[in-house]
């Protein structure tokens, strides 16, 4: 997303938050180092979690075996097909998503993760547009 709107991103600064650390370090170093090269931000007390996401976890969108067996194969070839390697490591079942606050602090959009699915990319390219809209 990043790096094809880079115009856009010179507005913002970006850092990502994590909910542990201690657990998979090695993951967490090559997530920051291979994919996400920003600002990592340990949340000790899970409070953008909770405020945010309202301590969402993951749960079953079905029991049909069927389903969830394609779902876990499309996801996995998703994965792939971007050489990520998925990781069982620590705590997975709290699930975060994407906040985006405008120049003064305040939280304008929150997109929460959906486990298995891509992000809406144009949907929060708009958004970050509306806020960089908004503050000039």
């Amino acid at each position: 997303m990043a790096k094809n709107n880079e115009e856009l991103m010179k507005k913002f600064n970006m850092w990502g938050v994590v909910k542990e650390t201690g657990v998979d370090d090695e993951g967490l170093s090559k997530f920051y180092n291979d994919y996400f090269t920003f600002p990592l931000f340990k949340d000790e007390g899970l409070v953008l979690y909770n405020d945010f996401f309202g301590k969402r976890k993951i749960a079953l969108t079905t029991y049909n075996p069927l389903r969830l067996y394609r779902g876990y194969k499309e996801m996995t070839n998703r994965l792939n097909g971007k050489s990520l390697d998925g990781n069982m490591v620590g705590e997975g079942m709290i699930q975060g998503g994407i906040v985006i606050f405008d120049n003064q602090g305040n939280a304008r959009y929150a997109y929460e993760e959906i486990i298995g699915d891509e992000l809406v990319i144009d949907d929060i390219v708009a958004a970050l547009e509306d806020v960089a809209n908004d503050e000039n």
